[in-house]
């Protein structure tokens, strides 16, 4: 057979003909070597992709023109197509220019507007509101005021959608809906199933298999089981009071819920996109969301923060407490809260009027608004009252540590309140944070069932807003004020005690110097900038921290295990553990993702879910021993003395005493006797201590292999360290120190320093800016575009420390970076300093231009990129103008494998229309 007769198109398995040649466009061989050009670029029109997916190899069109296209375009088809372009980007222009002046102008300004006439509380300011919206005074700040109060409430209505979703997915309250027909009955239990599971009451009555495990944690904790059983008590009791109603009646609220057209809604979701809403798309469609989002704003303004901040403050007026919120200086939070918290118990008292004389549909918005309002304290509360309560407890327990006393906080608090509670909120959020990283920790180490008391926020059970929903108030408060007891103790127990103890044993150790201002010849910029980039980095990504606390927590419960005859009880049996690989895997379910606490239930379900009772997942049995609850106490004793100890030893002896002693050693060397920030000097040897003990350890894990081994290794080692030094003297070094110097000079020093004297570089502050700028154009340079500078930084992170390559980095990146940042330096002081003066200019002239030169010289860098800018866009101008008027089709190019290069096929050209 002809070998032409075997060649066939990859896509359409036809042959080649004279009006349709197949051609070789890319490195693929045999059987999918050939194409035809139109079932090719049918082929890109339905992949979007200009390149093979198996060969990776772009294909090339050559264009096909007119005959009788001249050589040169005439100037009125240039000049037609300019003015084209141009009127284009002007009509851009002015509707982009309108949606800008649309979403950053009138909404911010008018929510801003809006919101200062209803708080103003005068007839007047509702008279002069008109007048006031084309006001132009104080427009930036109003504008930035008014984007906060158009976030909050954007915030809001999300937050009622999801809330309603949730609502709607995962059941009612039943005291809401309690008398639903029959045939939703079955539907409204598996809703409420996972929720029910939530709940503390319902843990072991909804799962009521696995029987032995249930007789083990009746044998465990009796009590626990009694006060589930009070509560599922108390629960039917809530529910008898709230009466059976007609079942039609009572279930019309959530049919008109559910009477909706999903098609409908999907058909608008799919047609509605960010460009057209927001007016990107060139149309005009979003005037009329502008409208909606100015109504909603004003609608929310009114009904969530007018109408809750009046009724709070007509309140504390008639009870005489308006000075004491005045002197808090959160008036206006602290009276919305207020104003919330008297609208809920209204909306409790008017359904259970409502509940009286059977005004069903009432009843039931009456209760959807108070589980709005329930939720949102709920939330504040958790969110910010818990943790602000936690950081202000342990800056309590703590003031001792740093010389300070309640006058010096009450004295910060009256200069900067909001700054000073924002700081306690931090503190206790992040004490928050890792107290339940740790109960996630100890989840791993112990066995299945011990820490029945503590919600395991693995469970894919648990959802804290379900749990909002749907228990008693009482639930909460009762679980807030454990949750503060738990958290307190703790901080008395770790911080309060351990500081007394210092006190008494080491009274030359403490306090600790933690001056906002310092006297070294040094700034704390550059120590700052050590602290970040390089200790904690350092402290907190490293996986052996969380592994050397693990294996100590699982020492603490052998040890405590074989002391008090609790191991069973601790850690499981040995013998079933090793035999029995369904315990095992039990035992290792949660804690899959145990590193951190999931992302989607924030830091709510880190300590909302701490105390709440509830059953264990993947109990396992264990062995009762004698006078149990004997030994639980002793257990609990021995871990008090434990974490007092722990305390002592971080604060004072090997550790934190070594590495403040070893901090301070090492920042003498740098800052001589000056007094340094204790933050400092405690990281500064915290860090050196992790090194220490860092290589201790990997020295001991080689000793088994061998002396000869350990040499071998200590040598890798070892030249890696001298490649890595080398390469951090370089980029970490000198790049930094030079990128530093040339932004002093082209930006601070001319706008800082008058021409008649003389500017000062100080060489630490130049590094530490010149790390910050490194760092950002790093990041810019993996963002952008390819070119050379983010192929090297790609590959020299591939790489990684282990694999590096010194002549790699130094040929390919330090050297000509470091080049261009000494030309960038030089060659200006060389004209200035060199040149100039052969001129036979003055000495004025001589320090102007010596003084902007860089500056000059930037802008003339500038200027030159945006005129090589305009001139590649007047060329992509020329091209389009000539395809435009002149271009009839495009040809494919083969691929030509002998000379490298791309030529037109061998068939005979025939034109086609792409």
């Amino acid at each position: 057979m002809d070998t032409a007769e075997e060649d066939i198109c990859r896509v359409c398995r036809s042959e080649g003909t004279p009006e349709k040649p197949l051609y070789h466009p890319c490195v693929c061989t045999g059987s999918i070597k050939f194409i035809h050009q139109e079932c090719l670029v049918q082929w890109l029109k339905h992949s979007r992709k200009e390149y093979c997916e198996l060969c990776k190899h772009r294909f090339a069109f050559t264009p096909i023109y007119s005959p009788d296209m001249p050589s040169r375009l005439p100037i009125q088809d240039i000049f037609a197509g300019l003015v084209t372009s141009i009127g284009t980007a002007i009509r851009y222009w002015f509707h982009y220019t309108l949606v800008a002046f649309a979403w950053l102008g009138v909404v911010p300004l008018t929510a801003c507007r809006i919101y200062k006439c209803l708080f103003t509380g005068s007839v007047s300011s509702l008279l002069t509101l008109p007048l006031d919206m084309l006001s132009t005074e104080n427009l930036l700040a109003d504008c930035l005021q008014g984007c906060f109060v158009v976030t909050c409430t954007l915030c809001a209505f999300i937050s009622l959608v999801w809330l309603r979703e949730q609502i709607v997915h995962g059941g009612a309250p039943i005291w809401l809906e309690h008398a639903a027909p029959p045939f939703n009955a079955a539907g409204h239990h598996q809703n409420e199933a996972p929720v029910g599971g939530n709940g503390a009451e319902n843990a072991a009555a909804d799962q009521p298999a696995h029987p032995a495990g249930e007789n083990a944690v009746l044998g465990e904790n009796p009590d626990a089981q009694d006060g589930q059983a009070e509560e599922e008590e108390e629960d039917n009791e809530e529910e008898d009071d709230a009466g059976v109603e007609d079942a039609a009646d009572a279930n019309n609220g959530a049919q008109d819920d559910m009477n909706w057209n999903a098609l409908e809604w999907d058909r608008a979701a799919e047609e509605l996109t960010w460009e057209r809403m927001l007016g990107l798309d060139g149309s005009l469609v979003f005037l009329e969301h502008v409208f909606w989002v100015v109504s909603l704003n004003t609608l929310f303004i009114l009904v969530f923060a007018f109408c809750p901040y009046h009724i709070g403050h007509f309140s504390l007026v008639g009870l005489g407490f308006e000075e004491h919120v005045q002197a808090s200086h959160f008036e206006g939070l602290i009276t919305t809260i207020v104003g919330y918290i008297l609208l809920a118990i209204t909306l409790i008292i008017c359904h259970a009027l409502a509940t009286l004389v059977k005004f069903h549909r009432s009843r039931r918005l009456l209760g959807v608004c108070y589980i709005v309002v329930k939720v949102s304290l709920l939330v504040v509360v958790e969110i910010g009252v818990f943790p602000l309560i936690c950081g202000w407890w342990l800056d309590i327990c703590s003031l001792e540590m740093f010389d300070a006393t309640l006058k010096d906080r009450e004295l910060s608090f009256q200069s900067a309140p909001g700054t000073t509670m924002f700081l306690h909120w931090l503190v206790g959020m992040v004490y928050v944070f890792y107290f339940a990283s740790f109960i996630l920790l100890l989840r791993e180490v112990l066995r299945p069932g011990v820490l029945w008391f503590l919600r395991n926020l693995n469970d894919p059970d648990f959802n804290p807003v379900q749990e909002m929903i749907h228990l008693p108030i009482y639930r909460h408060l009762r679980r807030f004020i454990l949750s503060v007891i738990v958290f307190g103790s703790i901080v008395l127990l770790m911080l309060w005690l351990p500081i007394r103890i210092i006190k008494s044993l080491l009274p030359n150790f403490l306090p600790y110097n933690v001056m906002l201002y310092s006297d070294a010849p040094v700034s704390e910029l550059s120590l700052e900038l050590l602290l970040l980039q390089v200790v904690l980095p350092a402290l907190l990504e490293q996986g052996h921290t969380r592994q050397w606390l693990k294996g100590l927590v699982r020492a603490w419960t052998v040890t405590a295990g074989y002391l008090l005859d609790l191991h069973s009880y601790l850690l499981g049996d040995q013998e079933e553990n090793e035999n029995s690989a369904n315990q095992q895997a039990n035992n290792n379910q949660p804690a899959r993702n145990n590193n951190a606490v999931p992302a989607g239930e924030g830091l709510h379900a880190a300590h909302q879910a701490i105390l709440q009772q509830g059953g264990p997942v993947g109990f396992q049995p264990y062995r009762r021993p004698f006078n149990f609850p004997l030994r639980i106490f002793l257990l609990i004793v021995f871990m008090c003395i434990t974490l007092l100890i722990a305390s002592l030893i971080c604060l004072t002896l090997p550790a934190f005493l070594f590495s403040v002693f070893a901090g301070r050693w090492l920042m003498s060397f740098w800052t001589g006797t000056a007094k340094i920030h204790e933050l400092y000097t405690a990281a500064c040897g915290l860090y050196v201590c992790w090194l220490t003990i860092r290589a201790v350890t990997v020295l001991v894990a080689w000793m088994p292999q061998g002396r000869r081994v350990i040499f071998q290794k200590v040598k890798e080692w070892s030249l890696m360290i001298m490649k890595t030094l080398i390469v951090a003297v370089l980029l970490a070094g000198v790049v930094p120190l030079l990128l530093g110097l040339l932004f002093e000079l082209v930006i601070v020093a001319p706008l800082r320093v008058p021409l008649d004297q003389t500017p000062l570089f100080y060489p630490w502050q130049d590094w530490a800016l010149g790390v910050l700028h490194a760092k950002i154009i790093a990041a810019i340079t993996l963002m952008g575009p390819q070119w050379w500078l983010k192929t090297v930084i790609e590959q020299v992170y591939a790489n990684g420390i282990r694999n590096i390559d010194l002549h790699y980095i130094i040929r390919k990146l330090a050297a000509p970076v470091i080049s261009v940042l000494l030309l960038s330096l030089c060659v200006p002081y060389v004209i200035a300093s060199g040149v100039v003066p052969l001129l036979g200019v003055t000495a004025e002239m001589q320090n102007l231009v010596h003084r902007r030169i860089y500056p000059f010289l930037l802008m003339v860098v500038v200027l030159m990129g945006i005129l090589s800018f305009q001139v590649r866009q007047f060329k992509r101008l020329y091209e389009h103008i000539k395809n435009d008027k002149y271009l009839v089709g495009q040809r494919l190019v083969n691929y030509e494998r002998k000379s490298g290069k791309q030529g037109p096929s061998t068939p005979p050209p025939q034109s086609s229309q792409e």
